[in-house]
């Protein structure tokens, strides 16, 4: 970088903590400037990456690290984006009706000063705005959208991110969205309109403000209770606890997890509520913490992250742990298999689900999944009669799906109630869950027993991830054009029967960066960089056919050995 160019990116930076409402970060952006003034290099990249574009908002909203500059989450990132989506919604109503904005935000920091700034910035615009009481999960606030008829709804949070990232989410509902669409992320077109109207450079005196106006939904111990007004919704998941179904609920011993999120009292509640009264909370991890002190990702997906949940439930006896992320969207799980506790892979958490679900859903009703995740849930579909969809990643897809009864990712995502949370929902999913093994548990059966019936009936299905993280981000357009123009002929012995590119769509998906491979053995490879992680992933799935319940070990034994070796073989495929 030349002089010229350094003072101008000095002079940019000035501008910038000139006009920052938050004092914190327009002190630290003028410490960063008087240390690159003192010739320091580092700080120099620090600089430069903080002003080197700004934010993109797509279908995931924006997310990243908290900080001062356009490429960091902020106030001043935060009140543009919400001037642009206010701009959205005023072109759509056109006059004819007042839009109606519903906003919820998590622990993490700074989530309530960037909810409180988009309040004030939507009620500037003559919306009815409503505002959360305090932190609560994100699937409250997808519920909201749809109970309150809301043309938008915002959600400050960055899920299972780093401590130090933020992020902003939107859905749509009311006039600006179809039934299938109400209350759903936002998708393409809508994200791109939306990004037009947000003014990059807009000062931040120019945006329209005010101090009150804004009506904060009931908290805890007030008449309506928004918390309160979401359990009473998604307790009706599962059946009323009558008789024996209440015994079995109460002998059966839950170890809860809130990852130090915003789910753990809700959480509780909703077990409790529904008669699940021997359920126990991680101590350490039950109350928000925006540090996530205990982790070193907050993802229940990551290595060691349930590492407490597991030694409480071996020192109880647990019959289950559930484990939420902390905006509490997603739902994981861990059990006894009969020879060690293990955490279940997100496919068959939704393979579990899936099965309970198409027991009592009315036939019209879908089963559907992304195309990432696992083919059993298309064989538990047709084997009960009723259609299966496959979906893109996220989602803001899924939601989507017509006549949807249950849905679900691999990413720990599930819908298991999708008329009243248009999205995924990790505690209704939990309910679920959690009576499912109750329910087994009294006949004697166990969560691993019926995986095992599950494998019988359908194949014995093995899934796993390659996950490969980047620091040079070109590199992985390289990698997914290798894989395009010189896939390999061979995975694991077999032969690579069908290649497919779907970045050019097909009959069914849009079109989306990702390639398909299968082999003559059935197995499946699909490659696609991650939408929300500097990461490159290849979802693995391997399918072997058992002869009856008592070969289910041998055929998931020769499943996982060939899904380790597609493994191997393609690990030194894409780093070679």
């Amino acid at each position: 970088m030349n002089q010229t160019e350094k003072n101008q990116l000095l002079a940019q930076a000035a501008d910038w903590a000139a006009q920052d409402p938050d004092p914190a970060t327009a002190q630290e952006l003028r410490a960063l400037i008087s240390t690159v003034e003192s010739g320091d290099g580092p700080a120099l990249e620090d600089l430069a990456d903080r002003f080197s574009g700004v934010l993109e908002f797509g279908t995931a909203g924006l997310r990243a690290e908290l900080g001062a500059g356009p490429m960091r989450m902020n106030r001043v990132v935060v009140m543009r984006t919400a001037a642009g989506i206010s701009r959205f919604l005023s072109e759509r109503a056109a006059g004819e009706y007042t839009p109606k904005v519903v906003i919820g935000f998590d622990a993490r920091y700074n989530s309530d000063v960037f909810a409180t700034d988009s309040a004030a910035v939507f009620t500037a615009a003559g919306f009815e705005v409503l505002l959360m009481p305090s932190a609560l999960p994100t699937p409250v606030l997808a519920w909201a959208v749809r109970t309150f008829g809301a043309e938008a709804g915002v959600m400050v949070t960055a899920s299972h991110n780093p401590p130090r990232d933020n992020g902003y989410k939107v859905y749509v509902g009311g006039k600006v969205a179809d039934e299938v669409g109400r209350g759903a992320q936002i998708v393409s077109p809508i994200d791109a309109q939306i990004a037009a109207l947000i003014d990059a450079d807009q000062p931040v005196a120019d945006i329209k403000r005010v101090d009150s106006g804004w009506t904060v939904l009931p908290g805890a111990a007030e008449d309506g209770d928004i918390e309160a007004s979401y359990l009473d919704s998604i307790g009706n998941v599962i059946p009323r606890a009558d008789g024996s179904l209440a015994a079995a609920r109460k002998n059966l011993k839950v170890v809860v997890t809130a990852m130090h999120g915003v789910g753990g009292h809700t959480m509780r509640l909703a077990l409790l509520n529904s008669g699940f009264s021997d359920v126990h909370m991680v101590p350490e991890q039950e109350h928000p913490d925006p540090d996530f002190p205990t982790v070193k990702f907050p993802n229940p997906e990551e290595p060691g992250a349930i590492d407490l949940s597991l030694e409480l439930a071996r020192k109880l006896g647990a019959d289950l742990v559930i484990a939420n992320d902390p905006d509490a969207d997603r739902c994981a799980a861990a059990i006894h298999d009969g020879s060690a506790w293990r955490m279940l892979r997100g496919d068959e958490v939704g393979w579990l689900l899936g099965d309970q679900l198409s027991r009592i859903l009315p036939a019209e009703q879908k089963l559907a999944n992304s195309i990432v995740s696992s083919r059993m849930l298309a064989a538990i579909a047709k084997d009960s009669g009723r259609e299966h969809e496959e979906t893109l990643t996220g989602f803001k897809w899924i939601a989507r799906v017509e006549n949807l009864g249950f849905g679900y990712e691999e990413a720990l995502g599930y819908a298991v109630a999708p008329s009243l949370v248009r999205d995924k929902d990790g505690m209704s999913a939990a309910l679920v869950l959690a009576d499912l093994a109750a329910e087994l548990k009294a006949g004697s059966n166990s969560i691993q027993g019926r995986l095992d019936e599950l494998a019988a009936k359908h194949g014995v299905h093995v899934t796993d991830q390659l996950s490969m993280r980047f620091t040079d981000l070109s590199q992985i357009p390289v990698l997914m054009e290798k894989i395009r123009t010189q896939a390999p002929a061979q995975l694991a012995g077999a032969e690579v029967t069908e290649v497919t590119d779907l970045s050019q769509g097909t009959e069914k998906l849009p079109a989306t960066n990702a390639m398909v491979l299968h082999t003559f053995t059935g197995a499946r490879v699909i490659v696609r960089p991650s939408g929300t992680e500097p990461k490159l992933k290849c979802y693995l799935e391997t399918v072997e056919h058992a002869e009856d319940l008592a070969d289910v070990p041998a055929a998931r034994a020769r499943a996982t050995a060939q899904c380790q070796a597609i493994k191997t073989e393609l690990e030194a495929f894409l780093t070679n």
